[in-house]
């Protein structure tokens, strides 16, 4: 990107800043990729900004995950600058005027990042009002947008009165990874796959994303929100539209949401009886948690796209804290063959269908099981598979972590891997019904797979995860 830019990063001491947003400049900035850069920071912190940069030169140097020498690195941190909120919006335009005047003046593109609580969103958006901060710029909001349909209509209407549509980029971090982005490739561009990828051929699909992580730091946020806010409708639903999209006419931003909200508007309202709703035992003495809380820390959802290509194909969506691993999977389940030639005990059948997975984790993996038969006499067959990874590739040093490549296309405009109000509104008026009369939660154990409810939610299939046999991974050739 040739264009000079300037990156007002809200909520610049937070955990997200550190661990992501800053090494993910720092990484755009060597990579020459956002060459001509300023990072003006701000937060409810009273610091200097020398203090300011050593916390940014920390953060870099603790988490990046690529090598950088200190030449690279002191000259990122001199582009740094900060300024605390409590200073007020006017000497926070003052600062991002004085370095535009330095770089190319009125030609600078603004990037207004806001890694702030939902809640204090609009305080910023007004903010940025007030410092004359809205011409030239993009904005990037950080999920969850909105708890219902009312509050993200009203969320909506209020930041259009600031910032127009194309200037919004609502951020899903999981679309950023490589592996949610070669489900496109995958798909479109492959005459093997491209035919068989509807109901005549596939027979369920599932999005799993457990984790195993806890609250952390995040019960007052968790409180009011859950994991059906939190993670389906911002992230699930997300990765479901890349699925089960249509082709697209051309491979550009409006084309790609247009197919993606055409997938938002054919689901069916999610029915509460196709809901499995759960809670950690030990939630209730987290800090900060409501003794009487009924907030879900778990949820699986079946749900369907009412079209012609995906009518009365199951999709199984689930996700919680506190689990037995941490995953993320899209598993493509195929039908069998209508009739088998092969004799009982043959062992066609005996592992499930076959699968196409993908693993949108960091390894960005790819996985297609398939039966084969045994060597040795008789016909005795069983599961194979073949397997990619991006690290096995001369390509993975280029890859971007998701961070990156979502402030990358936000910079450029470009709108591809981010939703729209449209699309986050349709979500909101699909579980509407959920919202309204959701079941009732279930406990599970730490550790575990969810509540036992979830076996009666995926019949007669069964789950994808755990996996019967493991990832292989690359062994070092012999000296």
């Amino acid at each position: 990107m040739s264009e000079a830019i300037t990156v007002v990063l809200f909520g610049a001491t937070g955990d997200l800043a550190k661990r992501k947003l800053l090494p993910g400049l720092l990484h755009l900035h060597q990579a020459e990729l956002l060459e001509d850069l300023r990072v003006v920071g701000t937060s409810l912190e009273n610091m200097t900004i020398d203090e300011f940069r050593d916390l940014a030169k920390k953060a870099c140097k603790e988490f990046s995950t690529r090598a950088t020498d200190d030449e690279s690195l002191n000259d990122f941190i001199k582009r740094i600058d900060y300024v605390p909120q409590t200073a007020g919006a006017s000497a926070l335009g003052k600062k991002v005027k004085k370095h535009e005047k330095e770089m190319h003046g009125d030609k600078v593109r603004r990037l207004h990042y806001l890694s702030v609580p939902p809640k204090a969103a609009l305080e910023v958006v007004q903010m940025l009002h007030d410092a004359d901060l809205v011409e030239r710029s993009r904005i990037v909001m950080e999920k969850p947008f909105g708890t219902d349909l009312a509050s993200a209509k009203s969320l909506n209407a209020r930041l259009h009165e600031v910032f127009n549509e194309d200037q919004i980029f609502r951020i899903d971090h999981f679309l950023g990874k490589e592996a949610a982005q070669n489900i496109l490739a995958f798909r479109f561009a492959n005459g093997l796959f491209e035919p068989i990828w509807h109901r005549n051929h596939i027979d369920h699909i599932q999005i799993d994303v457990p984790e195993t992580l806890g609250l952390e730091t995040r019960a007052g946020f968790f409180e009011g929100t859950g994991t059906y806010r939190d993670m389906v409708v911002t992230h699930l639903f997300q990765i479901l539209a890349f699925t089960a999209m249509e082709p697209p006419t051309a491979l550009e931003p409006h084309a790609i949401s247009e197919e993606k909200n055409k997938v938002f508007r054919s689901m069916m309202p999610i029915d509460p009886k196709h809901v499995v709703r759960g809670q950690y035992t030990g939630y209730l003495d987290e800090p900060g948690v409501d003794p009487e809380s009924d907030t879900e820390t778990f949820i699986a959802v079946k749900c369907f796209i009412d079209n012609w290509r995906w009518a009365g194909i199951p999709f199984f969506l689930r996700t919680g804290k506190k689990m037995a691993e941490g995953a993320r999977i899209i598993s493509i389940a195929f039908r069998e063959p209508p009739k088998s030639m092969f004799p009982e005990g043959s062992g066609v059948g005996d592992r499930g269908p076959d699968h196409l997975t993908f693993d949108l984790a960091d390894r960005t993996r790819m996985s297609l099981s398939f039966y084969g038969k045994k060597p040795g006499p008789g016909m005795k067959l069983d599961k194979l598979s073949m397997q990619f990874s991006m690290q096995d590739t001369d390509w993975s040093g280029a890859v971007l972590e998701a961070y990156e490549r979502l402030i990358y296309d936000a910079a450029r405009g470009d709108r591809t891997l981010f939703t729209t109000a449209q699309g986050i509104e349709r979500l909101w008026e699909i579980s509407e019904k959920l919202l309204q009369d959701p079941p009732v939660v279930r406990p599970y154990e730490e550790g575990s797979w969810g509540p036992n409810q979830v076996h009666q939610l995926v019949a007669p299939f069964t789950w994808r995860l755990p996996f019967e046999r493991k990832w292989r991974t690359n062994k070092p050739a012999d000296d």
